[in-house]
């Protein structure tokens, strides 16, 4: 498989796009500060960084936000067939996809790889089923047993989204999950520690003291374990934390947010980091 060194991801955003749940910490429309894209929106985003890329690496365009395989087939194929020719051409290397654990099958996958799609990410959140449902995610942990499955025996690259500090999340059960996690063997895993944004269940239950959300310390402290959990089973971390942005950062009201996550895991403990327990108030 293709490492994920000196990569280009061409990022298209759908934000809530397939998604029929909206669990308790989402608001993607604030994550990503992007609605549905149209076509000639993609087409732009496209050509636009390709335009400015100077590496040598590979070149991939990623449906990042929403549920990319519970989209209806034609708006599916819709957005693949106004990709796939950048595939065909040989100035985009692959296609990559978001998704949830419930909603990957074989045929679908199948459909995928017909248009070049080779790498599916998917939101697993946590693999304790208590947690899940707490977390109104819709789906429990064995779904994502079977998704990774599927995926990759169907030859495609498979990567998981683990989302440490939800509703009910403990340190076990968070270090439980990277062990989990871990056992199913993905290609690589993304980190994005839990944040409170407006407009948000998770948001309402923070402020009726519902949830209580983790001090960037305790969370930096977990995920060092975390990290050592990946790293042992020789499975690369390529994302620490959300990528910042005006719209995100303008909307996160608390939560263990730093923009350098990676470098405080990575760098030796200390005896405090620095957390404000509310970000924006």
């Amino acid at each position: 498989m293709a490492s994920h060194k000196k990569r280009l991801i061409i990022p298209i955003f759908i934000p809530f796009g397939g998604c029929s749940w909206r669990c308790v910490f989402c608001n993607q429309r604030e994550i990503t500060g992007a609605s549905m894209p149209s076509e000639g929106d993609i087409l732009r985003t496209v050509k636009s960084h390709l335009a400015t890329w100077r590496g040598r690496g590979r070149r991939e365009i990623a449906f990042y936000g929403g549920t990319f395989t519970a989209l209806p087939w034609d708006i599916q194929e819709r957005y693949l067939k106004t990709v796939y020719p950048f595939v065909k051409a040989g100035t985009i290397d692959g296609i990559r996809v978001s998704t949830r654990p419930d909603c990957i099958s074989w045929d679908g996958v199948s459909a995928l790889r017909e248009y070049g799609v080779e790498v599916i990410e998917i939101g697993v959140q946590s693999m304790v089923d208590e947690v899940l449902s707490r977390s109104q995610r819709g789906h429990g942990s064995e779904d994502t047993v079977r998704a990774v499955r599927i995926v990759k025996e169907s030859s495609m690259e498979v990567g998981l989204q683990i989302m440490p500090g939800l509703p009910g999340d403990t340190e076990e059960t968070i270090i439980l999950t990277a062990k989990r996690c871990a056992g199913l063997k993905p290609h690589f895993v993304r980190i994005y520690p839990t944040m409170v944004i407006r407009d948000t269940q998770l948001y309402e239950m923070y402020r009726r003291g519902e949830y209580t959300p983790w001090g960037l310390d305790d969370m930096v402290r977990v995920l060092r374990k975390v990290v050592g959990i990946f790293k042992e089973g020789g499975i690369p971390v390529i994302r620490l934390g959300l990528q910042p942005t005006d719209s995100l950062l303008s909307s996160m009201v608390a939560g263990p947010y730093h923009p350098s996550l990676r470098d405080l895991i990575d760098s030796p403990p200390t005896k405090k980091t620095l957390t404000p327990e509310r970000l924006t108030g």
